[in-house]
């Protein structure tokens, strides 16, 4: 039987790293992936970055090097240092080859008494690295399959009562950093679906679903950041408005609303109430609006609050985004 073995940050993941792992596993019985933590030198997360290889190569095993060596080098005792952590890590599992694109194939190798496999060593058939693509995601994002993608986007989620102009700083953000926004699915749904202005607990829930379909999609296409206007707890909220209670795809959806968000703006009711016909009027929005914040203060969803103009709307949501970077 044969093992094969790669390793690597994967930080991120992209497909001269899916080279190494389909030559692996093409030649091998079984395969193992390490995946190293790596803090300084990604934010993504230990556990998503092994997420990507699990979803996408489920038969392989991930092994996590949650305390691996960070200095890095060709000096001789660097190498042994890396060569004592696997040999520890592994446990004596009998690797009989050691697949990498990199220097250290030669001394891991020797190391485990494997098979040193070099893949695509001098990046003819994949022309691009980590470090570029972490400068620069969306340049390079033809290199990265589209579930590593979407977790480099940072998702910034526009949350309020009806008429308070979501829409607007959503569409306005996108436009001045250049990427994109998603519209609040649910509106464009009601329009069409509505009877007597109410819609049943199924469809409320295809409306929390398609609105996550629909930033899965646009998120493939984002720079650096995604805009979205309104998220699965205000379909949750909707849903008590009109019902008293939620679907269960639609308690669940707004449960992870939490995690999937990095920041959440609350829009204030300080600007002017469009009466449209579509609309419950100016009491309603004040009702819904603290329903709303309750229910993220009842969730531990952080939020900021945005009041005043527009232009002051976006210089704080701006400056939350430059902390972030910082």
């Amino acid at each position: 039987m044969t093992l094969g073995l790669t390793l690597g940050k994967y930080a991120p993941l992209h497909h001269g790293h899916q080279l190494v792992i389909e030559r692996a596993i093409a030649e091998n019985d079984h395969t193992i992936v390490v995946i190293y933590d790596a803090p300084q030198v990604t934010s993504v997360p230990l556990e998503t970055r092994a997420g990507w290889i699990r979803t996408l190569y489920p038969s392989v095993e991930v092994i996590l090097a949650k305390d691996g060596p960070t200095v890095v080098g060709k000096a001789p005792e660097i190498t042994a240092l890396h060569d004592a952590y696997l040999r520890q890590l592994l446990k004596g599992r009998d690797v009989t080859h050691f697949y990498s694109s990199e220097f250290y194939g030669h001394h891991v190798s020797q190391a485990l008494g494997a098979v040193d496999c070099r893949v695509d060593e001098d990046r003819n058939q994949i022309p691009v690295s980590g470090t570029a693509i972490r400068q620069d995601p969306y340049r390079f994002r033809s290199y990265l399959d589209p579930i590593v993608y979407r977790d480099l986007v940072t998702r910034i989620v526009f949350l309020g009562a009806p008429s308070t102009g979501k829409t607007t700083i959503a569409r306005e953000l996108a436009k001045r950093l250049k990427t994109k926004w998603v519209p609040e699915f649910g509106r464009e749904y009601w329009e069409s679906h509505h009877v007597d202005r109410r819609l049943t607990l199924e469809q409320l829930a295809e409306i929390a679903v398609g609105h996550r379909e629909r930033e899965d999609e646009i998120i493939a296409n984002a720079n650096r950041y995604l805009f979205v206007d309104t998220d699965a707890t205000t379909t949750y909220q909707f849903s008590l408005d009109y019902h008293g209670e939620a679907h269960p795809i639609v308690a669940e959806l707004a449960d992870t609303c939490r995690d999937r968000y990095r920041l959440c703006f609350v829009c204030d009711t300080d600007i002017p109430y469009d009466d449209t016909w579509d609309r419950s009027g100016e009491v309603h929005r004040q009702q819904f609006q603290k329903k709303i914040e309750s229910d993220l203060v009842r969730r531990n969803i952080h939020f900021i609050k945005l009041s005043g103009s527009l232009e002051r709307r976006v210089d704080r949501v701006i400056e939350n985004l430059m902390a972030l970077d910082s």
